[in-house]
């Protein structure tokens, strides 16, 4: 018996739609191979990557000065943003932070910050991450993946479009959720479409810090690369028992190789090291921390950044007194440290990366510390989650 053909197409299934591919994992080389498959001359690439990067496009029949037939393609093949926006929380000093959903349901958070004329951004390299920071809320659930190169930029186009038409960003920071070293290739490819004065962001790389616990490893391979950006080291402690307690993967690596791997980065790239401290009340806070620091960064062409803790919902963490905060500036500036006491932002919405999404995700545990002091007067530290070990 032969169908009837008119009954066979009635039941078909329809094609399914083309997946599209994002247009930020697309590199301008790749973007005009595109363009000469399919019969457009060359320059149209810089014309869409320019509409992206400098005119904040996020639909292609916004990019005016194409044909018509070429927007139409492009929506056809391209994404620009893949991800979503699930939350935006505004503080009251302008700092605005976006829980950011991405296609597989994956969610991470990144900030702008603003401060006089400079528009900061702190974006994420990572799902969570697997540093194990005791203090951190973005490591309590471990690391779930890499971001891809155009998930990290798309958290500076969204951004970017907080800012308004008059303004521009400035600096950017790599310090949101994850270890920027751990993705170290993406996160290159992304800072080279920042710093792109073509068809990029335009940002001075003297302006782009890339912040990392220490990966001995990982910043050789930086300097190998030649990167022309700043590099921050979170420190958190002044000798190795403490950092281990505080920054668990400390205990493979060590405070001595991280120093002499930052020096070999220094000797490089010519940049002035960085070393971020967040300071813990009756944790890292003493005057003999404080000594201790001195020791270990006299010699250094480097500035200190201490960082007064932002309370996790959750975590026994708190912010230190004002006086010991005096008390630890006063030491660090009569060593000859030079340090800068950052400001506080964005507190009143949680501006630390790690705890919006935390939050949104599910009630927060709370974790119980306990505290011993040990043989060099440091602070030891023990952890339970509600009740286990």
């Amino acid at each position: 018996m032969i169908s009837d053909p008119i009954n066979m197409s009635e039941n078909a299934e329809p094609s399914p739609a083309p997946v599209k591919q994002p247009i930020l994992e697309m590199s301008e080389r790749s973007l005009i191979h595109w363009m000469t498959e399919h019969d457009f001359p060359k320059y149209r690439a810089k014309q869409i990557l320019t509409w992206i990067y400098q005119k904040r496009a996020d639909d292609f029949q916004d990019m005016s000065d194409l044909p018509k037939d070429m927007r139409v393609l492009l929506a056809e093949h391209f994404s620009i943003f893949t991800s979503k926006t699930a939350e935006t929380q505004h503080s009251e000093d302008g700092t605005e932070k976006l829980l950011i959903e991405l296609a597989d349901g994956g969610r991470i958070e990144c900030v702008l910050l603003r401060d006089g004329p400079r528009r900061s951004i702190c974006v994420s390299s990572q799902v969570g991450c697997a540093m194990g920071c005791v203090f951190c809320a973005s490591g309590l659930d471990g690391v779930d993946r890499n971001l891809t190169r155009g998930e990290i930029l798309e958290q500076m186009l969204r951004l970017q479009k907080l800012l308004e038409p008059e303004e521009r960003l400035s600096h950017i920071v790599m310090m949101g959720m994850g270890e920027p070293l751990a993705n170290l290739p993406r996160v290159l490819d992304a800072l080279d479409v920042a710093r792109d004065g073509e068809i990029g962001l335009g940002i001075s790389p003297r302006r782009i810090t890339i912040s990392t616990v220490g990966l001995p490893t990982a910043i050789d391979k930086l300097a190998e690369e030649n990167a022309p950006y700043q590099l921050a080291i979170s420190l958190h402690a002044p000798n190795d028992e403490l950092r281990t307690r505080l920054v668990p993967v400390n205990k493979k690596v060590g405070i001595e190789h991280i120093m002499d791997a930052a020096d070999r980065y220094f000797e490089v790239s010519g940049r002035r090291l960085t070393f971020e401290y967040v300071l813990l009340k009756d944790l890292n806070d003493s005057p003999l921390c404080a000594e201790q620091l001195v020791k270990l960064l006299r010699h250094k062409t480097a500035m200190l950044n201490v960082i007064p803790y932002n309370p996790v919902p959750g975590l026994p963490y708190e912010t230190p007194t004002p006086e010991a905060i005096h008390t630890f500036r006063r030491i660090l500036m009569d060593g000859g440290i030079n340090v800068m006491f950052r400001q506080r932002k964005g507190n009143d919405i949680q501006a630390a990366c790690g705890q919006l999404r935390r939050l949104r995700e599910r009630e927060p545990q709370m974790v119980t510390l306990q505290v011993a002091e040990n043989s060099v007067g440091n602070t030891a530290i023990a952890e339970t989650v509600d009740g286990e070990e």
